[in-house]
């Protein structure tokens, strides 16, 4: 077979003599020496390599120590040995990193027992561990298992079943079972192009392979070969016969060479700066001196790699990723690259959930809760966005919140605002009306300067809504509660200080009683002044403790700002609701306690009702507050003081509007006389 007539292990003794072919042609590298060669063998095995040149060195036939090898990195018991190979610590990174590159994390791992196999799965498990690549399995075999074809294939069929990626790692007993990375050597490729029978007529291993590939013949006369192709050469052979690429056993073989060649000129130059001037000849140099020059040389190669022959200095190798198909030539496979996960990679929006008693590359993928992100892949821990920002519906980036508020030209805005104008418009025609018609007996009953301060008031509480709509700033949070607490107050007072006037009216039945004073002198007058003192000093003592201030609402709604008066102290707040409410409750009760008196003209029982109203309003008010945030909670106040304000308003001045308007022949005073 052509295999055994030309090894693949032959490109070593072309590299050799490419190698001192240049170094014979440069000029500064030694200098007016020619370095020759001899070849006692060159076997396929490294392993009967090494125990040839060991025999050869010793000159004895057997090697007691053969099997202590893995011992000879001691340089203590091995000073004079040289491995011009890269350090091979670093495959099982190369091959970790490989699975990175691929996103492998479900990997199973098949051994070749022995020593180098060991190392190598512990190197592996650190790699693998620190990279968060996970083991699927371990499977520890002897090296004469991977002889047998069937036998290995059954065992992958039965062991990597769970996976789709198995790494084998087994000794080939070749110098060729690692592929390294080095730079291409100019001038080879054309050397191989000239290497012929003609030019190296010794070399009758190369002289049989000619004659084989090349369809010479043989002359009767010398057994020289004739009738070979034209220009025949190594590189028109497929590259399954003979690969004129470099391989990593020549490239160190060349690199071997050039450092025997820099340890011999840097011997040489010492030996001639040492040497006595004036004496002629050069001493005979031994090959042990030549260790004093190997031990610590370091030198660049043509290829401009710095060759270091000390374990220690020599930096990790860099390995070539190479895919081999033992197809008949011309033929092409496309392969895809496998896919081996344990779980497949939660995506942006998930994080990672183990699995209780798996493996680390074993996990769930659970979904990130309300308002956290996960920005990338496989990310362990969800990320909370800030306060002004929120979550997107996948969960996987923080956006800005819109800023908000309840606007003018929100449509609640637009509504409540509407209302509020249409219902100040209303009241200031009621307010006219009365005036027009303020000599009949229905405006001029029941005091009707309390008529108007109450209609005035009124008009003023659908207006102090209008602060709660639009952009809230300093000067109108601080104006929303005291206005509301104020003109609110003078109208409940207003409503008290009439339903009293009504009950002291009917109660006076006899001239110069003590009630008629009080009834004359306008004393139910002063109840609003006095009840709106007391309101304005809780209003003064909330705005010089904690006034209110404009706050943001990051919460209430998904993926908005709302811009929002704090109230600053609730307990004042609430004090004013109370004081509020407990005037209403007294109106309420008064009113009620009139509620049977002569009704012409007796407003007795709509105040009654009117403060029914306005209680209710408020009462289901606070608990509906509590429950909103936000422009609803807003809304929500602004929608009780027109409510509140509307049935002050409608209960009232309604049926008073429905006499004067459409009932005039009861607006007269002979009605009233006649009906008493």
């Amino acid at each position: 077979m052509y295999s055994r007539l030309m090894p693949n292990n032959y490109q070593n003794v072309l590299a050799l003599i490419f190698a001192i072919e240049e170094i014979n042609k440069n000029a500064d590298l030694l200098p007016n020496i020619s370095v020759g060669y001899e070849f006692h063998n060159s076997l396929r095995s490294y392993w009967r390599t090494l125990e040839s040149s060991l025999l050869l060195l010793a000159g004895q036939d057997e090697m007691p120590n053969y099997t202590c090898f893995p011992r000879l990195s001691d340089k203590g018991q091995f000073p004079s040995l040289y491995q011009l190979a890269p350090k091979d610590t670093a495959l099982a990174l190369g091959m970790v990193s490989l699975m990175l590159h691929f996103g492998w994390t479900w990997v199973g791992l098949v051994i070749a027992e022995g020593q180098k196999g060991l190392q190598f799965l512990s190197d592996m498990r650190t790699e693998m561990e620190r990279n968060g690549v996970c083991v699927a399995f371990v499977k520890v075999i002897a090296s004469a298992f991977f002889s047998y074809a069937s036998a290995t294939h059954d065992l992958l069929t039965k062991e990597a079943s769970p996976v789709n990626v198995v790494v084998i790692y087994y000794d080939t007993d070749s110098l060729n079972d690692v592929n390294y990375h080095h730079e291409e050597i100019s001038g080879f490729q054309n050397f191989l192009q000239t290497v012929n029978p003609s030019r190296y007529p010794e070399d009758n291993l190369l002289a049989l392979y000619w004659f084989k590939s090349f369809g010479c013949s043989l002359s009767d006369s010398d057994c020289a070969l004739k009738d070979c192709a034209l220009n025949a050469s190594l590189t028109w052979l497929p590259v399954n016969r003979f690969d004129p690429a470099m391989s990593d056993g020549s490239y160190n073989i060349y690199n071997a060479v050039y450092a025997v060649a820099h340890a011999l000129q840097e011997m040489l130059r010492q030996q001639l700066q040492t040497q006595p001037r004036g004496k002629g000849g050069a001493s005979v140099l031994s090959p042990w001196q030549m260790h004093l020059f190997l031990r610590n040389l370091q030198f660049h190669s043509p290829t401009g790699q710095q060759v270091i022959l000390d374990d220690i200095m020599k930096v990790d190798a860099e390995y070539d990723i190479t895919n081999f198909w033992n197809f008949p030539e011309s033929l092409r496979l496309r392969v895809s690259t496998p896919h081996s996960v344990c779980s497949e990679s939660c995506r942006p929006g998930f994080r990672k959930t183990l699995r209780e008693g798996k493996a680390l590359c074993c996990f769930d993928c659970t979904r990130c809760p309300e308002n956290e992100i996960t920005n990338d892949t496989d990310m362990e821990q969800c990320v909370r966005c800030p306060d002004h920002q929120y979550a997107n519906a996948q969960r996987s980036r923080c956006l800005h919140k819109s800023v908000t508020f309840l606007d003018y030209e929100d449509p609640l805005g637009k509504a409540l605002a509407a209302t509020a104008l249409s219902l100040t418009v209303l009241t200031a025609g009621v307010l006219g009306l009365f005036v027009k018609h303020r000599d009949t007996p229905i405006v001029k009953a029941n005091n009707r300067g309390l008529s108007y301060t109450l209609l005035v008031s009124l008009a003023f509480c659908f207006l102090c809504s209008l602060l709660f709509i639009g952009r809230p700033n300093t000067a109108t949070c601080v104006l929303r509660q005291t206005t509301f607490g104020a003109v609110f107050t003078v109208a409940v007072s207003t409503v008290l200080a009439k339903t009293v006037t009504v009950v002291l009216a009917f109660k006076v039945t006899a001239p110069g009683r003590k009630v008629r004073r009080l009834l004359v002198s306008g004393a139910p007058n002063s109840i609003i002044p006095i009840c709106s003192l007391i309101q304005l000093t809780l209003c003064g003592i909330w705005m010089g403790t904690s006034p209110p201030f404009i706050d943001t609402d990051t919460h209430s709604e998904h993926g908005h700002i709302i811009i929002v008066c704090n109230k600053g102290s609730l307990t004042a707040f609430y004090c004013i609701l109370g004081y509020l409410g407990s005037l209403a409750l007294g109106s309420f009760a008064v009113a009620f306690l009139a509620r049977n008196l002569p009704d012409t003209f007796n407003e007795a029982k709509y105040l009654t009702f009117s403060m029914l109203v306005f209680c209710s309003v408020w009462v289901t008010f606070l608990p509906v507050y509590h429950s909103t945030q936000g422009k609803v909670m807003v809304a929500m106040e602004v929608f009780s003081i027109l409510a509140s304000s509307a049935g002050l308003l409608g209960c009232i001045f309604a049926p008073k509007c429905y006499i004067i308007l459409l009932n005039p022949e009861r607006n007269y005073l002979h009605r009233f006389r006649n009906k008493i």
